[in-house]
């Protein structure tokens, strides 16, 4: 690494991004239902429904903000390499743990993995130039598309024309993730935090270490005492404090604005929606087309709806709309799509079908989630960012747990795999309604703006314009 600079970019964004394809390479990913209610862990669909995917969205919401907290605290490697490393324990009680225990212990294990993803986008903005954001967040998105792509196609691949069985499936993810898992320890070390030691702070720090403290006696013996003086310190209760107000400030900035709030309802209302079908699909397909009887197509057709979604998110950069004025009206119109698609799924007889409607939801949901992000994303800092994909992260969450307590536990309704479904594109609904109805008013009130104050209606459409 002799010839990357201190302030190169480059070599951190090709080994995230290396590490980002190989992470999200899991071959066995599409056909883990299938490997889970067959022969080798013999679980009936009823249990894996309603008894052990709920275990992992009360997990997930257990970690996720202390690991969020923890992501800046420790400069975002640790967390990145203990992903890699939870990685592979989860493909390793996968091949090799056997009885339903072992699997409960694997959804909690998947938890910690789903809540780390986090440090994958905040480490590089810790290590490159602001200047290099934006590029750099593509390399990763596109490295992340990329490996899920190649590794639902190839899992396909093997399963149709090889005819190989799931549990050699499960080995060559293994095999996979475990490089992910070495690759991680090639990330440089980040000198700095975005919360717990500032941009500014950090330089100042990097200023005093570099001067001589003088002592009494007029010798710079002094600098040792500054250097381990707890004023100085990474984690004393001074920088703590500075960081809560960091905290607080980054918040107050993120959700002082009506036009981002709504903006980050939808992302969280929606995310929770999505995240419960992306979780149980493929025991709906399973149930319209049983996989113990019939060829199944799930490493297909994921791998077509992340080249049918990277087309839709890609083609938001090209869209020539102003999205301030019409953004939540397409958030509505879009999430009708998707409430249609839910529906379809889940009354539907044909397996083709209900392929079919997967693909559409989850392209509209890429294609929205693209433009929420950017809105958000172009109007606050980086630090800002950071802080709201979190809590928008933990809110989706918070909601997808009470759906799931209420839906799908078997302690609570325990509905079977279809009426989940017609639950799902029902909550999808509510959501259009919302946004269809703040989406009219919203272009109504710009249309009859008189001609005098449409253009300073344009700069008030700036997200900082709308605050209380």
């Amino acid at each position: 690494m002799g010839c990357w600079t201190s302030s190169s970019w480059e070599y951190p964004t090709i080994v995230l991004s290396l590490y980002g394809f190989l992470a999200n390479c899991r071959v066995a990913e599409p056909f883990l239902t299938p490997y889970l209610i067959g022969p080798h862990k013999n679980i009936s669909g009823d249990v894996v429904t309603n008894y052990l995917f709920p275990i992992w969205t009360y997990s997930y919401l257990a970690f996720l903000l202390p690991v969020f907290l923890l992501t800046d605290f420790l400069r975002y490697k640790p967390l990145i390499v203990l992903q890699g490393l939870f990685l592979v324990t989860n493909y390793t009680l996968l091949c090799f743990a056997p009885g339903l225990p072992a699997m409960i212990f694997l959804q909690v294990n998947y938890a910690v993995v789903t809540s780390t993803e986090v440090g994958y986008f905040s480490y590089i903005y810790s290590v490159i130039p602001a200047e290099k954001y934006q590029r750099a967040t593509g390399y990763l998105r596109s490295a992340m598309l990329a490996g899920y792509t190649f590794g639902a196609g190839l899992g396909q691949v093997l399963v149709s024309l090889a005819g190989l069985d799931y549990f050699y499936i499960n080995t060559i993810t293994l095999g996979i993730v475990s490089m992910a898992f070495l690759v991680s320890f090639l990330l440089p070390m980040p000198q700095r935090s975005m919360f717990f030691k500032g941009k500014t702070s950090a330089a100042v720090g990097a200023q005093r270490a570099e001067e001589p403290v003088m002592d009494k006696d007029g010798t710079g013996a002094g600098k040792a005492k500054t250097e381990h003086n707890g004023s100085t310190s990474w984690c004393s209760r001074k920088n703590l404090a500075s960081a809560g107000r960091l905290l607080w400030k980054s918040f107050r900035e993120s959700y002082s604005s009506r036009h981002l709030i709504y903006w980050s309802l939808w992302w969280a209302l929606a995310t929770s929606g999505y995240v419960q079908v992306f979780n149980y699909i493929q025991l709906m397909w399973d149930h319209i087309e049983p996989s113990a009887t019939s060829s199944i197509y799930n490493g297909g057709v994921e791998a077509v709806c992340s080249l049918v979604g990277a087309v839709a998110a890609f083609s938001v950069g090209y869209i020539k709309v102003t999205w301030a004025v019409w953004g939540e009206l397409a958030l509505g119109l879009f999430s009708a799509v998707g409430a249609g698609a839910v529906y379809l799924m889940a009354l539907t007889s044909s397996i083709w079908a209900c392929y079919a409607g997967y693909v559409i939801f989850k392209s509209c949901y890429m294609f929205l989630i693209t433009i929420t992000t950017f809105q958000i994303a172009s109007n606050l800092s980086m630090e800002c960012y950071a802080l709201t994909f979190g809590i928008n992260t933990f809110v989706a969450l918070s909601l997808q747990t009470i759906i799931t307590a209420i839906v799908v536990d078997e302690a609570a309704l325990g509905l079977n795999i279809a009426t989940q479904f017609i639950v799902y594109g029902s909550y999808y609904a509510v959501i259009s309604v919302v946004f269809l109805t703040r989406g009219t008013y919203t272009a109504c009130v710009n249309y009859h703006s008189r001609p005098g104050q449409k253009e300073a209606n344009r700069s008030s459409q700036v997200i900082s314009s709308e605050r209380f």
